[in-house]
């Protein structure tokens, strides 16, 4: 039998796989090569492994053997090539070890396009599209010619390795997802700002996962989905198979690595959609915005020119409240994100750049209306620096539609302020939120009640009479009384300190003589 290999090799001999590509290829960009050549690597191992078996059970009757193949998850077509240059003629299975056998090949690049066009026209129904916007043969990001081949015989090499063998015999489904996930936390670190894109910290969407308690049955959508790790983490939360996943993301490469991340978490049935949540979403039946029981997302901040001209005539008629201005898009995705909820019943969770809980004009406008309208249960504030993109502090809106008039808590009116910000582990590059601290947050969230100095039920009429600005210190003081000092105590001190510095000048002085240094 196989011996089964941990979470933690897996990954590490994974991120090893990576030091082809740095420094020369940009980290924004490397993660999508290394990404597909995972989930490449995956399916084939899974095609291998189950061809033993059949081989086992069916000894050389090929016929049988490609039938039961033939309903595979994941088909590996046969590919015809046809070298431009010389005209020779060869066929192979489009799979990863029939690429890493043609490794040495001077077209490599073009051969991995070709196995990866043929497995994506194979499995047209989950996988079309999702190989489109990644070129193993670009120069522009891989280099000129013998440059990209030698990076690309080695990455074949790396994933060759014994130990990342991904057979189903030896490694779960879990731990493959695992390893994805980790891959993008690590890409993430090496990208920087633009990690924006594509991840939300792992912790930071577990507890916008926890804040909204998505239950057996429930339809969730993140119309932001990035990587799909918030999604994810969702679903985790149902505590069982029985939900339906939906996302938009309107950056292609991203969409990719979400499709990618669905199928290696064994969520085939996914829905996420290639499109512009705010100008063009895709998620809609009958002409109107699918609903949801639970809406979760971590869009961009204050996203600039989001598509304000268009608002005006929304045929989904989201921005009835008002019209974000054109510059911060921030209340655009809050806007559908409400809309996009089940009335009297979806319940929505967002982050937040602070300046959504105060900045005036029109934002102000669709502030007051929301609280107004009773959908607002409550502003969570998280430490300063938990993102790869920004060091600001960040809050997250939790928005309850059951508070509407006509749901089952319409009679609630207070809001539920948390002032988090203080609880954290410092690392090296970021800070991190722990699973202490959210439990912390989910724990006083469930119980609303005051907590000094970390919660606050505001009342509506409080909230009115702060002008419905939602700055955290308004109803959360979190000042702390200094100590009375002992000015006596203080003063000795310094007396003691001057003495002794008295004293080392002294002997230094006298050192210095001896030394002749005048």
């Amino acid at each position: 039998m196989a011996t089964k290999v941990s979470q933690e090799e897996i990954n590490n001999i994974a991120w090893a796989a990576c030091d082809t590509f740095r420094g020369p290829v940009d980290p924004a960009q490397y993660k999508d090569y290394i990404l597909v050549m995972l989930f490449l690597k995956y399916i084939s191992d899974v095609w291998k492994d189950h061809y033993e078996e059949f081989k086992k059970q069916y000894g050389d009757d090929d016929e049988r053997i490609r039938r039961r193949l033939g309903r595979e998850r994941f088909l590996l077509p046969i590919v015809e090539y046809e070298d431009p240059d010389t005209g020779q003629k060869e066929s192979f299975l489009a799979d990863f070890y029939s690429l890493y056998e043609r490794r040495s090949n001077a077209k490599i690049g073009d051969l991995i396009n070709i196995a990866l066009d043929a497995i994506e026209e194979a499995n047209k129904v989950k996988l079309e599209g999702v190989f489109r916007n990644i070129d193993f043969n670009s120069e522009a990001n891989l280099g000129r010619t013998k440059d990209r081949n030698r990076l690309l015989k080695h990455i074949l090499e790396d994933f060759n390795k014994p130990q990342l063998d991904l057979r189903p015999s030896r490694v779960s489904e879990d731990v493959i997802g695992n390893t994805y996930i980790y891959l993008i936390e690590r890409f993430a670190s090496d990208a920087g700002k633009k990690a924006g894109e594509f991840y939300t910290p792992h912790k930071v969407s577990e507890l916008l996962a926890k804040l909204v308690q998505p239950k057996p049955g429930d339809r969730i959508c993140d119309p932001t989905t990035g990587s799909a790790g918030l999604l994810i983490e969702a679903a985790k939360e149902v505590g069982s198979r029985d939900f339906a996943l939906f996302g938009m993301e309107v950056n292609g490469s991203t969409w990719a690595l979400a499709r990618m991340n669905m199928f290696l978490h064994g969520m085939d049935s996914a829905r996420i959609e290639w499109c512009n949540a705010l100008t063009n979403p895709a998620l809609v039946e009958n002409d109107r915005l699918m609903k949801f029981n639970v809406v979760v997302a971590n869009p961009p901040f204050s996203l600039d020119k989001w598509g304000a001209e268009q608002a005006e005539g929304d045929r989904y008629n989201r921005f009835w409240r008002g019209i974000p201005p054109k510059s911060k898009g921030d209340y655009a995705f809050i806007s559908h994100m409400v809309e996009a909820a089940l009335e009297k019943e979806g319940r929505v969770a967002v982050v937040v750049p602070h300046g959504v809980l105060f900045r005036g004009g029109a934002e102000e406008r669709i502030r007051q209306k929301l609280i107004e309208d009773n959908l607002l249960d409550a502003v969570i504030g998280l430490p300063a620096n938990l993102f790869p993109t920004t060091s600001i502090p960040v809050a997250i809106l939790v928005f309850d539609r059951s508070r509407e008039k006509g749901g089952v808590k319409e009679n609630r009116r207070d809001v539920l302020f948390i002032d988090a910000s203080r609880d954290y582990q410092s690392a090296k590059t970021r800070n991190l939120l722990l699973a202490e601290h959210i439990e912390k947050i989910v724990a006083t969230y469930k119980t609303r009640k005051d907590v000094d100095k970390y919660a606050h039920i505001a009342s509506f009429d409080e909230i009115k009479e702060n002008d419905f600005n939602l700055n955290i210190p308004r109803y959360v003081d979190t000042f702390e009384e200094e100590e009375e000092i002992d000015v006596v105590a203080v003063q000795k001190e310094i007396d003691q300190l001057e003495g002794e510095l008295v004293e080392v000048r002294s002997k230094m002085k006298k050192y210095l003589k001896e030394l002749g240094v005048k």
